[in-house]
C-alpha cells in the first residue's frame, strides 16, 4: 500500500495554521461554552432554582447543552484542519444571526447580548471563508 492509500481523506494539510483559522476556531469555541454555561445554568435553575416553569426551564437546559457540542466539535475540527469542521462551523454563525436580531429586537440589556453574537458570528463567517482558510483545509477553489 502506497502512503497515499494509508492517508484518510480528512487527514490535515501540513503546514502551520493560519492565525485566520485558530481565531475562527477560538471564536467558536467561545461560542460553545457559552450556550454550554447558558445551558448548564438554566439546568440548576429548573432543578434547584425557583423558575415559573421549572420543566421549561431544565428541558431549555437540555437544549442548549445540546447546542453547544455542534460549535465546540467544529472549533475542535478546525483547530486540527479537518475539512468536515467547516460546514458546522458556518451553520452556527448563520443560524446565529437571527437569534442575535431576536436579541436586539427584544431591548433593553438584550441588545448588547445581541450586538455582540451578531458581531461574532459575521467575524466567524469572515474569517472562514477567506481562501486562506479553506485552502489550510484544503478545499480547493472550483474551477470556472
Amino acid at each position: 500500500m502506497s502512503s497515499e492509500q494509508k492517508q484518510a481523506p480528512d487527514d490535515a494539510p501540513t503546514g502551520p495554521r493560519p492565525a485566520r483559522l485558530t481565531a475562527a476556531a477560538a471564536l467558536a469555541a467561545v461560542e460553545g461554552v457559552a450556550l454550554a454555561a447558558f445551558g448548564a445554568y438554566l439546568l440548576l435553575m429548573g432543578l434547584v432554582g425557583d423558575p415559573d416553569s421549572p420543566q421549561q426551564a431544565e428541558m431549555g437546559g437540555i437544549t442548549l447543552l445540546a447546542l453547544a457540542v455542534l460549535p465546540l466539535a467544529a472549533a475542535r475540527g478546525l483547530l486540527l484542519r479537518r475539512r468536515w469542521s467547516r460546514g458546522p462551523a458556518l451553520i452556527v454563525q448563520i443560524m446565529a444571526v437571527p437569534v442575535a436580531w431576536t436579541l436586539i429586537s427584544t431591548g433593553g440589556a438584550m441588545i448588547a447580548a445581541g450586538v455582540a453574537l451578531a458581531a461574532l458570528a459575521v467575524a466567524v463567517l469572515v474569517l472562514l471563508v477567506n481562501p486562506t482558510a479553506t485552502e489550510a483545509l484544503g478545499i480547493a477553489p472550483r474551477d470556472a
